[in-house]
């Protein structure tokens, strides 16, 4: 096991308590709901709930904001919650999450045929490899500046390098115009955003309102800009698609909503940056895979790309606690692992539970990279869902995936440099919070000139 693991478990919690037995008429027995446990809790909530069903449970009963709900997770839970002909996302994602996070109207909210015909735009400019290709130059200059500043002295943080780094990378790739210091100010709003809406009792998810209002404005005009000449973006570009983009009856989006789609194609490639935090926390505990990575990049003469750090980024994406579920509807009666769940009651997908499911990974407490060597074709593996699951045309999969990758293994490898180093104080990780990080980001500083790589 981890020996680092105590840093991100949280203290043993009492098994739940259920209300006195009463058979309902789906045959459930009632219990009290579990949506204010979901905020005290945070990524331990998920740990509490498996408490209540056996050993290697698929599903679990519980409520959740006054309705019988489901908890799954395993290959079984993600095929169960992808089957779109019983489940459906629509509505299922509570108001203030959707409508901060993912924006009023985006595609997160739409299902069957509209979801599909919103989908295949992310998809066409997203998904191919070409685009992984078109974005990696961008990645490769940005994430060297980030290096070069660090060992001249720089202190900001992997959380604060990444956000930058990425957001630009990532703005230029979807053919957003702007400075790269204002392509840095908007991409810490849209970081911003991912940092606050799971936490509508603080301060912080006051911000993240007015960081999305501030958005949807800013991307709303670039749209228009496009539309009406000012503007120009190449085609194939995020904005050229989503100015250009029609509906099913063939009409332009609202150009609100096509704004939000612009955002929804670069903000995940940006919400990395918490997870860069992570390999910074992952590659000061293991010196000798930060050794191995740097080698690769410096043999390579690239920090995209190299095999080592993608395996390493992969996971990251696997046990860093990021998304924990997803909600959906019945649309009819379901059962799963001997548990029911009634027509307009909650399917709940545990993301990181299936992500580090004991009947679907060997050790998954462990934190082994090498079990992503030489695995090209990561959509199979069917308990393997940091960004959704299913097919990317046909499911729900985030049609960026490749993107976020590659975004993350170069963050990775720059991790790794040997100029430069990673602090070791604040690296603990509040459980609780969502979305979480490690407390400091990260903190990166010019490496001390004894403490080379030993392959350099």
């Amino acid at each position: 096991m981890d020996p680092h693991a105590h840093e991100l478990t949280d203290e043993y919690e009492p098994a739940d308590e259920y209300e006195p037995a009463a058979e309902s008429g789906g045959g459930r027995s009632r219990m009290r709901d579990d949506s204010l446990s979901l905020l005290t809790r945070g990524y331990g909530f998920g740990e509490r709930i498996w408490r209540r069903v056996g050993a290697g449970g698929r599903a679990a009963p519980m409520r959740l904001l006054g309705k019988d709900a489901l908890f799954v997770r395993g290959a079984e839970g993600v095929a169960l919650f992808y089957d779109g002909r019983r489940i459906a996302r629509h509505g299922a994602m509570p108001a203030f999450v959707q409508e901060t996070l993912f924006g009023h109207g985006s595609v997160h909210s739409l299902d069957g045929a509209e979801h599909r015909h919103r989908k295949a735009t992310f998809v066409e400019i997203a998904y191919e490899d070409a685009e992984v290709e078109r974005l990696t130059p961008l990645l490769e200059r940005e994430w060297q500046s980030e290096v070069d500043d660090w060992a001249a002295g720089g202190e900001r943080s992997a959380y604060d390098a990444a956000v930058g780094a990425l957001g630009r990378a990532i703005m230029r790739w979807a053919g957003v115009p702007g400075t790269p210091a204002a392509q840095t100010r908007w991409a810490a709003r849209l970081a911003q955003i991912v940092d606050g809406f799971g936490a509508p009792y603080s301060p912080s998810f006051l911000l993240a309102t007015l960081n999305r209002w501030w958005s949807d404005r800013h991307a709303r005009r670039l749209v228009e800009a496009a539309r009406s000449g000012r503007l120009t973006p190449a085609e194939g570009t995020a904005l050229h698609a989503w100015a250009w983009h029609r509906d099913e009856n063939d009409e332009l989006l609202p150009s609100q909503v096509a704004g939000i789609e612009l955002q929804n194609s670069m903000r995940p490639m940006i919400a990395v940056a918490r997870l860069a935090a992570f390999a910074a926390k992952e590659l000061h505990d293991r010196p000798e895979w930060r050794a191995r990575i740097a080698a690769e990049a410096s043999e390579r003469g690239a920090l995209v790309g190299g095999p080592l750090a993608t395996a390493f980024a992969q996971e990251i994406r696997r046990t860093a606690p990021f998304v924990p579920m997803l909600p959906a509807w019945a649309l009819e009666d379901v059962e799963l692992d001997g548990e029911r769940l009634a027509a307009g009651g909650r399917l709940v997908l545990d993301i990181l539970g299936t992500n580090t499911d004991e009947r679907s990974w060997e050790r998954p407490g462990d934190f082994a990279p090498e079990r992503f060597l030489g695995v090209e074709d990561y959509e199979a593996l069917d308990a393997f869902v940091p960004q959704g699951g299913a097919t990317v045309a046909g499911g729900h999969r985030c049609p960026g995936e490749k993107l976020a990758i590659a975004g993350l293994a170069a963050a990775t490898a720059a991790l790794s440099d040997d100029r430069v180093t990673i602090l070791g104080s604040g690296l603990e990780v509040n459980r609780r919070r969502l979305p979480t990080k490690p407390s400091s980001g990260g903190r990166v500083r010019a490496a001390a000139e004894g403490s080379r790589c030993p392959f350099h």
